[in-house]
């Protein structure tokens, strides 16, 4: 997966982390808070500060201690609230550290990381079956819901895109 854009939900205002498969269509968005936009925005943006962020200090401890993220990976889906894993490794050494997803992805993208999504994951999201409504109409899956999303977006209303 990659970061494909960042959005901004138009009923909450709030972020939307949109992740893409790199060699297919699906995707998973992810709502984030504004803080944790801002971290993904400015590294996407290549925006560098006088003094380092949380991210970017984060980072330069984990390189002084010579201790690399190869990969993060968004592992679960309870309660609509996602959970995510970062690897780090040391030499031979390897453990994974819970973390959320925005924090996980703002790193790997100062690392150069890997982003993975669990296969559950992406199963979860999207219902087997359309839901009816009370009038009849049928409502799309999440998956044909956030197609036609990106299908119908207007690329000017993205704010960080790759």
């Amino acid at each position: 997966m990659h970061v494909h854009a960042i959005t901004f939900d138009a009923d909450s205002n709030s972020p939307i982390l949109i992740l893409k498969e790199k060699n297919g269509e699906r995707i998973l968005p992810i709502w984030i808070g504004i803080l944790e936009a801002t971290a993904i925005a400015t590294q996407i943006e290549k925006i560098e500060f006088a003094r380092p962020m949380t991210h970017d200090l984060t980072v330069n401890l984990l390189k002084k201690m010579e201790i690399e993220i190869p990969m993060i990976q968004i592992s679960d889906l309870k309660d609509n609230t996602y959970y995510a894993l970062i690897t780090l490794r040391q030499g031979d050494r390897e453990l994974t550290v819970d973390a959320r997803p925005s924090d996980a992805v703002a790193l790997a993208l100062r690392t150069k990381a890997q982003i993975f999504v669990n296969e559950f994951v992406l199963n979860k999201i999207k219902p087997t079956k359309e839901t009816v409504t009370k009038n009849g109409e049928a409502i799309p899956s999440e998956e044909k819901k956030w197609s036609k999303i990106l299908e119908e977006m207007d690329p000017s209303t993205i704010k960080y895109k790759i």
